[in-house]
């Protein structure tokens, strides 16, 4: 295993190593003036008191910052959460035990047990705690329970209220809102409080939503406040208004949402009807999660059902679910950096998010960052995020990755992307000797193997990398493609390769792959690698959900993601068994055979056929009895067709 980069805390929690992203404070505090000190990677913890407030802020680092860990982070981090990981079977154990971070040990229940946005955050009453109740995050020992059956510690360095409250509690302005409202007004809850004037006077207080990470909406924006005024002529100019203000409140929203309602070929009318009828539905109204992952839905469908009717335009922006899905499976993104440098509208982000919920785990643990060339489209994304409460780096402003790439030193624990296919408008001179081209120039007609190349240069020295090509980049040979596969086979980065069905999206009929590269395939918490690749062939998988657009099911997903996890695990320690080659389907072939073969990739090369069924009827017999058979059904049709004759005859006598 590497070791971690120079600026790595003691703990070896820095960008390089594995394991969770080294906290960043908040950069301000509200509370008596004190200020927290400057995103750093902290290497010791120290204790700042003031007034009736106690809290840990890391100290200042020593060292120089390596280029790796150059690039901040989407939003200012809470401490990792070091979950015992080992406990859910999906998740596999870390192949060395991480040393406890240095501000565990200052995170005693003494030092905790304060706010500094609005004093304790557990509140004395008759000179006592409330005792802690099961389920609920421990004030005294710091942990919750897991889905997975551990238990997850989280250190307060929460400038708010719900210091012990989990991350899936304030993702959205409406479930925060929610959370403060009940844990203030709760005469049990240790949030309680008496006075129903600072009850809304913390409801309505800003800082107890961004210091969350959560989207501030400003009264006059609210969803009751617009639908209120749903029958005003002037609906739409508060729309535009409200837009405004959630953009002035919100800088990482400026210049994303919409502000047209006002355009005179808008029927207000319907607009107003509009707004009424989606406040019928209740986005805001459902408890705990519900409302929220609903409008996330609601938003995804409406992406879909907008990608099938613009049709060939649609790849621009939309990735089928289904391959989503089976991404996010293959590479396991518990925790890290998640890069997609052709983010599209934010499904490859969405759904690593909702996979590390599935697993216990909290999004917290994951740091996005996304680019995006069309302006449109991430706009599209930029809301996408918005709307789960998902937070993410995609820039300030749509760009182009080849040529103004954001994050430059940027590197990734998972980089999952769909780039567009065979783009030949790609190159320009600026480009030629670019330090990402490593294994050789891209040709300026195609840029499969620009993309490639620039998700290597991006992996970190255990990063793992899945997307989607057209299936001419597995047996290319023009303008230099194929010595660029070679070397990247060489180098010991091809990790994977899936060749998927037809007809899965709605833009192209092209057929696609799907490859993984890995920078570490000697270990990483896996088997040894090295020395070989394992084809998957998965192209008669998947069903047609309409006459032109397959789908792959959760079986499917799971089949090719259960193989792939079997290949690369050690074969006596998978919950599902040791893996075999599986003929016509997957094959895990030596580099050697893939030379001999020119370095072309594609799986049926070497998945070979599958071998045919035998039910131990000998074929004489079996000859004999489909003939007779087939005369039997000769023979039957034959007195249909009488059948038939005669009744014709009798409705035409009959006439």
């Amino acid at each position: 295993m590497p070791a971690p980069c120079a600026s790595s805390p003691a703990t070896g929690g820095g960008c390089c190593a594995p394991g969770p992203r080294p906290w960043r404070a908040p950069a301000t505090s509200t509370r008596a003036g004190s200020t927290w000190p400057s995103p750093a990677f902290p290497s010791t913890s120290s204790r700042i008191s003031t007034g009736s407030a106690t809290w840990w802020t890391p100290s200042s680092r020593a060292g120089p910052t390596p280029a790796c860990c150059s690039v901040p982070p989407p939003w200012p981090r809470s401490p990792p959460s070091p979950t015992a990981a080992s406990a859910c079977p999906r998740r596999p154990p870390s192949s060395t035990p991480s040393p406890a971070p240095a501000w565990s040990s200052a995170h005693s229940t003494s030092a905790v047990g304060r706010s500094p946005t609005i004093g304790p955050a557990w509140r004395r009453r008759g000179g006592r705690r409330r005792a802690h109740r099961p389920g609920r995050w421990s004030r005294r020992s710091g942990t919750r329970p897991t889905r997975c059956g551990a238990t997850s510690r989280r250190p307060s360095t929460s400038t708010s209220l719900s210091v012990w409250s989990s991350s899936s509690t304030s993702a959205t302005p409406s479930r925060r809102r929610r959370f403060l409202v009940d844990a203030t007004a709760d005469e049990s809850s240790d949030y309680y409080i008496p006075n129903p004037d600072r009850r809304a006077e913390i409801v309505e207080s800003r800082d107890e939503y961004t210091a969350e990470r959560v989207f501030w909406i400003p009264e006059e924006a609210r969803w009751e406040s617009l639908q209120a005024q749903a029958k005003l002529p002037e609906i739409g100019v508060l729309l535009d208004a409200a837009m405004d203000a959630i953009e002035k409140e919100n800088p990482s929203l400026k210049g994303v949402l919409p502000k047209a309602y006002a355009r005179e070929d808008i029927d207000k009318r319907l607009l107003g009807e509009l707004v009424d009828l989606i406040g019928t539905i209740g986005f805001t109204d459902t408890d705990d999660h519900g409302a929220d992952d609903v409008l996330g839905r609601v938003y995804e469908y409406f992406l879909g059902r907008f990608a099938a009717a613009e049709g060939r335009n649609a790849g621009e922006f939309y990735t089928p679910r289904s391959i989503v899905r089976l991404l996010v499976e293959m590479l396991e993104p518990y925790e890290g950096r998640v890069y997609d440098p052709c983010c599209g509208s934010g499904g490859m982000f969405v759904q690593s998010s909702e996979f590390v919920a599935a697993h216990g785990g909290s999004r917290e643990d994951l740091s996005i960052y996304g680019q995006e060339f069309v302006a449109t489209t991430w706009r599209l994304a930029k809301m996408n995020l918005a709307i789960r409460g998902i937070e993410a780096n995609l820039g300030e402003r749509s760009d182009d990755s080849f040529h103004r790439d954001h994050f430059p030193d940027l590197r990734a624990d998972f980089i999952l992307a769909n780039p567009p296919f065979n783009k030949d408008d790609w190159f320009s001179g600026a480009l030629a000797d670019d330090v990402r081209w490593a294994y050789g120039t891209p040709p300026p007609g195609n840029a499969n193997f620009a993309w490639v190349q620039h998700f290597v240069h991006h992996l970190a020295p255990n990063g793992i990398a899945g997307f989607v090509l057209a299936n001419g980049s597995l047996s290319s040979k023009q303008s230099g493609e194929g010595a660029i596969r070679q070397k990247l086979v060489e180098a010991e980065l091809v990790d994977c390769i899936v060749a998927l069905p037809e007809k899965l999206f709605f833009n192209t009929g092209i057929p696609v792959c799907l490859w993984f590269l890995a920078k570490n395939r000697h270990g990483n918490g896996h088997r040894e690698r090295t020395g070989e690749i394992l084809f998957i062939d998965a192209r008669q998988l998947g069903r047609m959900e309409t006459r032109t657009l397959r789908v792959l099911d959760d079986d499917d997903v799971e089949h090719i993601a259960g193989t792939y996890h079997r290949w690369r695990s050690a074969s006596a320690n998978h919950p599902a068994g040791a893996y075999e080659d599986v003929p016509g389907f997957c094959r895990a072939a030596p580099i050697a055979e893939v030379a001999e073969h020119d370095f072309v990739l594609t799986p049926g090369r070497y998945v070979g056929a599958p071998e045919p069924e035998d039910d131990g009827e000998p074929v004489d017999e079996k000859l004999a009895r489909l003939r007779k058979r087939l005369v039997e059904e000769f023979e039957e049709a034959d007195r249909l067709e009488q059948v038939i004759r005669r009744r014709l005859e009798g409705l035409l006598d009959g006439r």
